[in-house]
């Protein structure tokens, strides 16, 4: 694709959708910690275990920054993980990675249990508004629970587990105990669940896979891990994720092994999933909207431009009233499961 646009502006956090944070106990007092890791004196490249940059990089702070940082970084993997802040010797920060090429800039802290040497991560990123909706619609709409908690400018995410979506084309596909036709369903479902929410930028970096033993085969999530261009640009291909380069070996894929009766019969199942979830968070999904729909999560021009397109998709009218990107988000949901409904 060839029109990546530059990098999106951050949308702080409006009156309403801190109100929605705060019912759905998204809201805690965690320290605001996202510009106190910056206080980092050194940064150190980090390989993976083949010797491959990782475009992540290992951050050095001071003894002094690096135990006032510690205590305040297990208090909030506590909080994340148990919903509260007591927290055992046990558990130690062994590693602050720092990434300056994503477009949120995030830090992923590694936390130990000292115990068994188990360890796990959490982000710490700016709190942009139009990335939370997208975690909550990934919340509400998707097959996946998300984790998350906000505070001021700062946003806690969970990890979220599975191989990377390049790494899985390049390392399973040729693997003879890969099963390529539910790996094709389950990325023509993935691309269903990624347009109908108008969650944009779906690179094969921005996904996992997540692979699942079942007792004659293995099952396959696809699972977004990034959702910064949730409807934020202006054109439906950012939306589509068959239309990026990097998803070529998926797209190819589902062309050979997937027949054009097929992947409708897929799409329906996806959108008759979707519709079910709507009606059963119906409270909280009509919450979600009126918090999104008024609030500002993208340039004027992209929502114009998105609203023609998305007319001229779905051959319809339905987008010709709607002003904002939430607008556009819930009628493209309320066109697309009609069409589940017509099938069913």
């Amino acid at each position: 694709m060839s029109f990546i646009l530059k990098k999106k502006k951050f949308y702080p956090v409006s009156p309403g959708l801190g109100t929605y944070l705060d019912n759905f106990q998204r809201s805690f007092d965690i320290p605001v910690v996202y510009e106190e890791l910056h206080r980092f004196s050194q940064l150190f490249p980090l390989f993976d275990r083949d010797g491959t940059d990782t475009l992540w990089k290992t951050v050095h702070y001071e003894p002094s920054i690096r135990e006032e940082l510690s205590e305040k970084l297990i208090r909030i993997y506590s909080l994340i993980k148990t919903n509260d802040v007591r927290v055992g010797d046990h558990l130690v920060m062994e590693r602050v990675d720092f990434c300056d090429f994503g477009n949120s800039r995030p830090f992923r802290v590694r936390i130990v249990n000292q115990y068994n040497d188990n360890y796990d991560h959490f982000y710490v990123k700016i709190a942009d508004a139009s990335r939370i909706y997208g975690l909550e619609l990934e919340h509400v709409l998707s097959p996946n629970r998300i984790n998350y908690l906000v505070n001021g400018d700062t946003l806690i995410e969970e990890h979220i587990a599975g191989v990377p979506g390049d790494v899985f084309m390049r390392d399973h596909f040729e693997r003879e105990e890969t099963n390529l036709i539910r790996v094709a369903k389950e990325f023509v479902k993935f691309s269903e669940r990624s347009f109908i929410r108008l969650l944009g930028d779906m690179r094969s970096y921005n996904y996992v896979v997540d692979i699942t033993p079942d007792f004659e085969d293995a099952q396959y999530r696809v699972r977004a891990i990034d959702f910064d261009q949730q409807s934020y640009e202006g054109y439906k291909e950012m939306y589509l994720p068959q239309f990026f380069l990097e998803n070529a070996l998926a797209v190819e894929l589902c062309t050979k092994r997937i027949n054009f009766q097929t992947r409708r019969q897929y799409q329906d199942e996806e959108r008759t999933l979707i519709r079910r979830r709507c009606h059963l968070a119906r409270g909280r999904l009509g919450a979600l909207w009126d918090a999104m729909c008024p609030d500002e999560i993208a340039p004027e021009e992209h929502v114009l431009r998105l609203r023609e397109e998305l007319n001229g998709y779905h051959d319809s009218r339905a987008f010709s009233e709607c002003e904002t990107m939430g607008e556009l988000v819930r009628t493209n949901v309320d066109v697309s499961l009609a069409k589940a409904s017509t099938t069913m």
